[in-house]
């Protein structure tokens, strides 16, 4: 089935599956899993990454010949570190497009709403291509809308806790009203998450831990690609009403008289 592409900050993306670049054993095997996954885009966290560009490094490992660089500002807890780390980012050749977090409590990671917004405004204001992490909350997926981000990230559960889409309702609500693209972050645990995200409706999902620290890594990268292939599938086969009661699989209609009841 011929699939429109997913589209950020006027680029183009055959792949709706974006991941991460930490918490691999290797940078080779971080490599590996790119590939296996067929993602056209990763997340690097800005202040994991030698600027310097003496020695080895993780961009190293990444085909940007193929792949987009997504820079982060993780570990950022105010807007004011968020739009500096995102500048120096810029400056440093990574590009324009920024995940942006802002982080409100450290045990949670859950984001800072106010800091969030003030800083999706600033940067989109400046010309980044805003992809903000955010709640599940969609009063405040449309205000990060409406302050320039070009797509909404929210949480499916809180990052590294592979407890899933904990609220699909809010998200539902959250794709009703968006005019960007919906884009799941952080929860996910095992592909049937990724499915589930996709067959809500959203556009994309992003992830790292479920596939960094699998058993097997490269496996569960292939997993998450075809998750994510499987459930945009279905979302646009559209799944059949549920109901209470059972309805036969043969219908009655057209049957004979004589025929014996099935």
């Amino acid at each position: 089935m011929w699939d429109e592409p997913l589209v950020l900050g006027g680029r183009s993306f055959r792949s709706r599956l974006i991941v991460g670049t930490g918490k691999y054993p290797s940078f080779d095997l971080m490599r590996r899993c790119h590939e296996v996954s067929g993602t056209e885009m990763v997340t690097v966290a800005v202040r994991r990454i030698d600027l310097s560009k003496q020695g080895e490094s993780l961009l190293d490992f990444i085909d940007t010949s193929r792949i987009t660089l997504l820079p982060n500002t993780a570990g950022c807890y105010t807007a004011d570190e968020a739009v500096r780390t995102a500048y120096l980012a810029r400056e440093a050749g990574l590009g324009e497009f920024i995940k942006l977090e802002v982080i409100g409590d450290e045990k949670t990671l859950f984001p800072d709403v106010q800091g969030l917004l003030e800083a999706t405004k600033t940067l989109a204001r400046e010309g980044f291509v805003v992809l903000p992490y955010t709640n599940d909350d969609p009063v405040v997926a449309k205000r990060l809308e409406e302050s320039g981000a070009a797509a909404v990230m929210p949480l499916g559960a809180p990052i590294g806790s592979g407890m899933g889409i904990r609220n699909p309702y809010n998200i539902r609500i959250i794709l009703e009203a968006a005019a960007v693209p919906v884009i799941v972050d952080a929860g996910v645990g095992t592909a049937s998450d990724a499915a589930v995200a996709m067959e809500l409706g959203c556009h994309g999902v992003l992830m790292n831990t479920a596939i960094a620290q699998a058993r097997d890594p490269e496996a569960m990268a292939e997993a998450m690609k075809l998750a994510v292939e499987a459930g945009r599938l279905a979302s646009k086969a559209g799944r059949i009403p549920r109901k209470l009661y059972a309805t036969a699989s043969s219908p009655l209609e057209g049957i004979p008289d004589w025929a014996p009841a099935p």
